[in-house]
């Protein structure tokens, strides 16, 4: 039995990350944390009966322990209460699910306390990652990928040599507004925004992945977490978003991971990483989908 504390259980991967959980019976939650949503943090406890459960907003967390007084699980608050869930003795693997820099310090604190990190928090690497790529090494911690991207490149250079990468491929969907030009952009909506055509995400990443910032900061962490410099990492527009990253080796030979665009099968590789499962839903279908373009 993994057992796994899921940081951000409330927002678009942390949801996902407990459907993947429901569906292996090997899988058990011990810790929940999430900012204030403490509706679905209750429905979440009653559920999955975690033994730790961190707000951030001592006020919420104040409402949830009245919410929950009749089930046996500690209600904890602010970056301390993360940092415990992060460290507590129980769990094996951290999600990290969590938006923003704040994700930096429980992460740190996880890997000191020797736990596998499914990373799904950008700005950790991006804003730390000289820290937490020697850390993890120095206390033999796996960081195991979540964004679609850097897993794609994570199975691709499954049992390869990491110094024979020539470069690697990111792919990017465009988001909503490929294509536009700047004059059909002046009058777009935070709707028009929000509109991804491929993927369901959360507020943040779908902004970010319309704007194309999102890539940058996918460049970034991927220069971190494959150790390869910035020159040879290579953005690329895919549209379909079937083929969701590739890595091309020094003899020319490119090895790329394609599905449907489906997080939870990121999430589930790095949950059961190095193994393999059924995962239920949509698959690809060639005589469907007759081409895959680029831009």
């Amino acid at each position: 039995m993994k057992k796994v504390a899921v940081l951000g259980s409330t927002g678009s991967i942390g949801t996902q990350t407990l459907d993947v959980i429901r569906a292996n019976d090997d899988l058990e939650v011990v810790g929940l944390a999430a900012g204030s949503n403490v509706e679905m943090l209750e429905k979440q406890i009653r559920e999955f009966h975690p033994r730790l459960v961190a707000v951030w907003k001592e006020e919420a967390a104040r409402d949830l322990a009245v919410r929950v007084q009749d089930l046996d699980v500690k209600i904890v608050s602010q970056m301390g209460g993360l940092i415990e869930l992060a460290r507590m003795e129980e769990s094996d693997i951290l999600v990290t699910a969590i938006v923003g820099m704040i994700g930096i310090r429980p992460t740190m604190e996880a890997i000191l306390a020797g736990k596998d990190i499914a990373l799904a928090n950008k700005e950790t690497l991006v804003t730390a990652g000289h820290l937490i790529m020697p850390l993890a090494k120095q206390f033999g911690v796996q960081i195991l990928p979540v964004d679609s991207e850097h897993s794609a490149i994570f199975q691709a250079l499954h049992g390869e040599k990491r110094e024979q990468i020539h470069k690697l491929l990111i792919t990017a969907s465009g988001g909503p507004f490929r294509g536009k030009k700047t004059a059909d952009l002046e009058k777009v909506t935070l709707e028009d925004t929000l509109k991804h055509p491929n993927w369901v995400m959360g507020q943040k990443i779908t902004v970010d992945s319309a704007t194309l910032v999102n890539k940058g900061l996918e460049v970034m962490e991927a220069r971190w977490l494959f150790d390869v410099d910035l020159d040879h990492i290579q953005v690329v527009v895919q549209p379909q978003s079937i083929i969701h990253s590739m890595v091309e080796f020094e003899d020319g030979a490119v090895m790329a991971q394609l599905g449907t665009p489906d997080m939870r099968l990121p999430i589930q590789y790095a949950l059961c990483y190095p193994d393999r499962r059924f995962l239920k839903g949509d698959r690809l279908d060639f005589h469907m989908l007759k081409q895959i373009t680029f831009e």
